[in-house]
């Protein structure tokens, strides 16, 4: 089914097949008409099988379609559609995939986040914005301030919802309804949907159609997974030891704390491969310029703590490394996520070490098998890590 026969008209097919984008995935295709129809959804799908595009496409259509541009002048230039993201650099991204879906619209967008000066920010609200893609803290602030207005808003998407209340945003959201007008559309997407999640989309959204994507679709993502065990005073000389032995050329590679990050950009430079790091240590401007610089291939191997975790879309991004194993199982999938994106292979490898066997139990019941494991004899491990796979516990029988 080519995008055109979802309802989407020339100059946004025509967008996106500049984009390469030739066949709509699942989630897609079952998104796209439905919101188009005007109804609420809620929408669950993993990441990396094409989200931003499900809720966008639809709504530069109904923009496009709704009034000339004589229309538009009449009614002012207040905000038509608000997305709320959890983090700046999900905000970016999202934002740039609108530019590139309606570049031959006369639409309108922004990201707006905190971690930059607010003036401009504000010019640009004056001009006019059809779009705005915002985190909640920077738009509770402009609110407060009267630089925003959602008189006339036409819908509203909170997208990773289950990473927003993660984060600890429920009384932010909360806030930022009340200040919305009733008659609205809702678009609640998540990678997966929990009972604090159904909790607010029953608060949120009205008579929704619910959209699930199931893990065995065809649009799962084609991650190779494998794992490493090793001793922690190793990994920092097995992850040189694999770029240069496996030719690796890009990784994105996460890491738990920022001090951790700025240590092993140290110890790889000290071994001749040259790396970048982001975490919340580094300006907004720096670690923008960093991720641009990334995706343009600059820069081969960025080592990233859980800010980065959402919000990078690199096309062809070959493999992402857990350098530290994540406690939450989710945070596993998200990760992995950011490769083997909108179609393309990609390689996930992890390093365990034996007090990380917790943390691997959880992540391969959730997978519902056990990630290969490789050796590499060079680094022989002092302390074994079990294989977890007689602590694997079915999820109908989970409690």
């Amino acid at each position: 089914m080519p995008f055109s026969q979802l309802g989407l008209s020339n100059p946004i097919v025509n967008a996106i097949a500049d984009l390469d984008y030739r066949q709509p995935t699942d989630i897609q295709k079952r998104a796209i008409p439905v919101i188009l129809s005007g109804k609420d959804v809620i929408a669950a799908a993993q990441t990396g099988t094409g989200k931003t595009a499900s809720f966008v496409l639809p709504l530069l259509e109904k923009l496009h379609a709704a009034e000339s541009d004589t229309e538009r002048n009449l009614r002012g230039k207040r905000i038509r559609v608000l997305i709320v993201t959890p983090t700046r650099e999900l905000a970016v991204q999202v934002e740039a995939n609108i530019a590139q879906y309606s570049k031959y619209l006369n639409i309108s967008s922004m990201a707006m986040y905190g971690g930059t000066e607010i003036e401009p920010q504000k010019q640009r609200l004056i001009w006019g914005i059809d779009i705005l893609v915002a985190t909640p803290g920077r738009l509770l602030d402009m609110a407060h301030q009267r630089a925003v207005y959602f008189d006339q808003l036409e819908a509203f998407v909170l997208d990773e919802a289950d990473r927003m209340l993660d984060m600890g945003f429920i009384d932010d959201i909360n806030k930022i309804i009340e200040r919305l007008p009733e008659q609205r559309q809702n678009l609640l997407f998540s990678a997966t949907i929990s009972d604090d999640v159904r909790a607010l989309a029953k608060r949120t959204l009205h008579h929704a159609t619910e959209i699930s994507i199931a893990k065995n679709s065809d649009s799962k993502p084609k991650i190779s997974q494998w794992l490493v065990t090793v001793d922690k005073g190793n990994k920092s000389a097995l992850l040189s030891y694999l770029i240069k032995e496996q030719q690796w050329q890009q990784a994105l590679i996460f890491i738990e704390t920022k001090h951790g990050a700025a240590k092993l950009v140290s110890q790889l430079e000290k071994r001749g491969i040259k790396a970048e790091s982001i975490h919340s240590g580094r300006t907004q401007a720096i670690r923008e310029q960093i991720l641009n610089d990334f995706k343009a291939g600059k820069i081969d191997f960025l080592v990233a703590t859980a800010i980065a975790a959402r919000g990078i879309d690199i096309g062809e991004l070959a493999r992402v490394v857990n350098y530290d194993l994540p406690d939450k199982v989710d945070d596993y999938t998200h990760r992995i996520g950011r490769t083997g994106r909108a179609g393309k292979n990609g390689e996930a490898v992890s390093f365990v070490a034996k007090d990380n066997f917790r943390n691997l139990c959880a992540i391969e019941s959730n997978l519902g098998h056990v990630i290969e494991r490789r050796e590499f004899e060079e680094f022989p491990v002092k302390k074994v890590v079990p294989v977890s796979i007689l602590n694997y516990v079915p999820k109908n029988k989970r409690t």
